[in-house]
């Protein structure tokens, strides 16, 4: 074979390998979005449903890698509940493997809504897949790192007993971040609030800063050339080096309660939002000297127009797409805005605090009633392509695209969908 051929053939190979994972909470990029195109005409009744189980409790999300999905749910080990990894065959829906995580509180995480009482409360973590193994992080701030094809544990660290943690009321809910090769989790204590870990060996790689968790997951970006972490805290935002530690730059928005919405990286404008009358804000990353500053570009403060409560917005051509809302439950808009004014272009009520992921220039919603729905990206005006009422009980996750397949999940049920345009023609 000449080398064209072989890197074409390379080339060729590792797309179809980005396509077909959604190894973590935001995503392959970290940022909501999928590379792949998926139907836009779904049959009668909705796109096909190739599997789907019973999946109780909590509000993880699904994550896809190497032909495996995992995600938390409630399972009853020796007589009581507790957060469980399990981790199925993506193709069939076929449970390979459980590992309890511990227990979680329950009861207390706003059961009304559009779907009911249906004790909606449970896991809230997502899971990550990356090389072979499957990297978790309990409600209690354990971090726990376990071989994708046996279940066997790597290796195991809690934040609590081993780096005098603070977790909060309602307990953690944040994702485990991979990057390049170290775990990033928030959690610790004075002087390790912040940590990163040696994703092979768990080995503390750095440890800093005295702050307080939020339910919300850091993402991580390049911004003005650097690569950085952006942790979403009690004071803020502050990012830091992934790699070292070191911050480079903080945006003061303090609040008392939570916020579950990581913030927003779009271009060198970071977004953040959260509920509880505190409103959104937006701040440009600028250089100064050697390192970085942030500047205010805009606060809004209440839960309307700008509050996302748990329910991250995605980023297309300069504008967010979200469920802009607090407690709305049934009812809470998407709507379009513009992340550098903060402007509202459009809404659209009935979707309360579900989730959105962005897909070849469209919107993927997931309502909390379980109504999936494909809209375009366009600041013009609403623009529904396509719904599917797909799933029962409550929707607090977010919906995830791998190999034309929809993977979502509720309270009670994980379901596989056929959203490739051969599943369109059936």
């Amino acid at each position: 074979m000449t080398n064209a051929g072989f890197l074409s053939l390379f080339l060729g190979a590792s797309t179809a390998c980005i396509a077909a994972d959604w190894p973590s909470y935001r995503g392959p990029s970290g940022n909501g979005h999928s590379p792949e195109k998926i139907a836009r005409s779904w049959p009668d009744g909705g796109p096909k449903a190739l599997w789907r189980v019973p999946s109780r409790g909590g509000f993880s999300s699904m994550v896809v890698a190497n032909g495996r999905v995992a995600c938390l749910e409630l399972r009853d080990f020796g007589g009581a509940d507790q957060e469980a990894l399990v981790v199925r065959d993506a193709a069939t829906g076929k449970e390979l493997w459980a590992r309890g995580l511990g227990t979680v509180k329950t009861g207390d995480g706003g059961q009304a809504g559009a779907a009911g009482n249906d004790g909606g409360d449970g896991p809230r973590s997502t899971p990550a897949f990356s090389d072979g193994r499957v990297y978790s992080f309990s409600a209690k701030l354990v971090l726990q790192c376990f071989d994708a094809r046996t279940g066997t544990e790597v290796w195991k660290h809690d934040l609590l007993k081993e780096f005098a943690g603070r977790n909060i009321s309602w307990q953690n809910a944040q994702s485990p971040v991979v990057e390049g090769d170290v775990v990033l989790v928030a959690g610790g204590g004075a002087g390790q609030s912040l940590l990163a870990f040696d994703k092979a060996s768990g080995g503390v790689r750095w440890k800093s800063f005295d702050e307080t968790i939020t339910h919300a997951t850091p993402v991580v970006a390049d911004l003005l050339g650097r690569r950085q972490a952006v942790f979403f805290l009690k004071s803020g935002l502050l990012a830091v080096d992934p790699d070292t530690g070191k911050e480079l730059w903080r945006y003061a928005f303090p609040f008392s309660i939570s916020t579950a919405a990581s913030p927003v990286v779009a271009g060198d404008v970071v977004y953040c939002s959260a509920g509880y009358g505190v409103g959104a804000g937006a701040v440009r990353i600028s250089r100064e000297g050697a390192g970085f500053k942030a500047t205010e570009i805009y606060r809004k403060a209440g839960n309307k127009p700008l509050a996302n409560h748990w329910s991250t917005p995605v980023l297309h051509e300069g504008h967010l797409y979200g469920m802009f809302q607090f407690k709305e439950y049934g009812s809470g808009p998407v709507k379009c805005v513009d992340v550098v004014t903060g402007d509202v272009k459009w809404e659209r009520p009935g979707f309360g605090p579900g989730h959105v992921i962005a897909v070849d220039k469209h919107v993927l919603a997931l309502s909390d009633a379980g109504e999936l729905v494909l809209i375009k990206a366009t600041p013009s005006g609403y623009d529904e392509v396509v719904r599917a009422d797909v799933l029962p009980g409550k929707c607090w996750t977010t919906p995830v695209v791998a190999g034309g397949h929809v993977f979502a999940r509720s309270t009670q049920e994980a379901v596989c969908l056929d959203v490739s345009a051969k599943g369109a023609s059936r």
